[in-house]
């Protein structure tokens, strides 16, 4: 146990880094009347902040056998993968790896042509079908990496919104903790994560862990 003075999020992150750690686990606060909806500001700054993965513990949670990865195919995701391969499988361990695809609509302005609208709505659905096939391909390969590793794996697509899908999937397989990646741009990489990263922090009920 290590007792410093200095701010709390300085503190864990300089820990981490003296430490060379390969995770960082933190307890959920929030405040007020949203501390049921926003991650305290300590837990939000690590993950903000920290340069390894970040493990987000909400309630407690003894075991883990049920595991759902959001998988997008980016560097981070790949990570999260990677993270979760080096764990030792559980007896009856099981991964889910969702992904949600963005899928084109049709424009309303090509409609005003027939002929013109079957052929903008050909090429969407086109456009559409590569989309599903390339995250498909994505996912087999993350797959094949799991069970080597010993876990039995599905994988799931939605065309739907990203992360309520995925907050779904975590609900519908009862999942005790739920794997992101972080998503940075350029040079405020550490300080930013992704969207979906964030409202899973603040929305899942079960434990985050936030991968890099």
């Amino acid at each position: 146990m290590t007792i410093v003075d200095t701010a709390p999020i300085a503190a864990v992150l300089n820990a981490a880094k003296r430490f060379e750690a390969d995770a960082i686990v933190l307890g959920w606060r929030g405040h007020g009347s949203v501390r049921r909806i926003l991650i305290g500001s300590v837990s939000r700054g690590v993950v903000r902040g920290a340069t390894c993965a970040v493990l987000v513990v909400r309630r407690p949670q003894l075991n883990v056998h049920r595991i759902v990865i959001g998988f997008d195919g980016s560097a981070n995701a790949q990570r999260a993968v990677e993270f979760v391969r080096k764990l030792h499988p559980p007896r009856g361990g099981h991964v889910t790896v969702f992904t949600s695809v963005d899928h084109m609509g049709v424009p309303s302005h090509a409609l005003a042509s027939r002929g013109v609208g079957a052929t903008v709505a050909a090429e969407v659905r086109r456009i559409n079908a590569e989309r599903t096939a390339r995250a498909k391909k994505e996912m087999a390969r993350a797959r094949a990496m799991l069970v080597r590793a010993g876990w039995r794996v599905r994988t799931s697509v939605s065309a739907g919104e990203p992360l309520s899908d995925l907050l779904a999937s975590a609900d519908q397989e009862d999942a005790d903790l739920l794997v992101v990646g972080a998503r940075g741009a350029s040079g405020v990489r550490h300080l930013l994560l992704g969207s979906v990263a964030e409202g899973a922090l603040n929305r899942c009920p079960v434990p985050v862990l936030v991968v890099r």
